[in-house]
């Protein structure tokens, strides 16, 4: 039976994004990205997330940034090369992502049947919608959330955990050093 991670990153206050913050908060030193790249080889799910993810594979970058870092390209590119399935009601075969497989319907009910029938991980990006899904289905075995030292009162945006049920939840933890302190950000 495959294994269900939500992998979730977030600011202090729980927010996913937050305006005018780079990805992973711009903390996303080598420490960090070995960290999570500890976990076997997955099989990824997404949601809305796929259309911004996948706008990076193809050479975008995101808002405020020219180029990538070295790190965050080598990040997509381990991306593009992992197996991913996209539950979307819009999205039109083929998808222009490598190794990206779309599933209409329900999401629930695809993911049920893949842990079922299946092997190792599986672990969503984002697409905090399909999160709660499976949640509330009690689909998921294991959540890590990486939490940055950020916060995000006046910008922060995509609470983690609105509309989630109350659960318990074991917990392991670890700290990484920031590569670098970020610039001040406006009040």
């Amino acid at each position: 039976m495959a294994e269900l991670l939500v992998d979730f990153t977030t600011s202090l206050h729980g927010h996913a994004s937050g305006e005018g913050w780079p990805g992973l908060w711009g903390l996303e030193g080598p420490e960090c990205l070995a960290w999570l790249g500890e976990q076997p080889e997955a099989t990824y799910l997404m949601g809305n997330t796929y259309r911004l993810m996948s706008g990076f594979a193809a050479g975008g970058v995101p808002n405020g940034q020219d180029e990538f870092r070295p790190e965050e390209e080598a990040s997509v590119d381990e991306l593009t090369r992992a197996s991913k399935v996209v539950f979307s009601s819009s999205l039109e075969e083929p998808l222009t992502w490598a190794d990206s497989r779309p599933v209409r319907g329900d999401a629930v009910g695809a993911v049920r049947v893949m842990k079922s029938s299946g092997s190792g991980l599986l672990s969503t990006i984002g697409s905090l919608s399909l999160c709660h899904s499976l949640l509330r289905a009690g689909l998921v075995d294991r959540f890590r959330v990486v939490m940055f030292p950020v916060i995000t009162g006046a910008t922060g945006e995509e609470r983690i955990d609105d509309g989630y049920p109350d659960v318990a939840l074991e917990m392991s933890s670890r700290t990484a050093a920031a590569p670098q302190p970020l610039p001040p950000q406006p009040c």
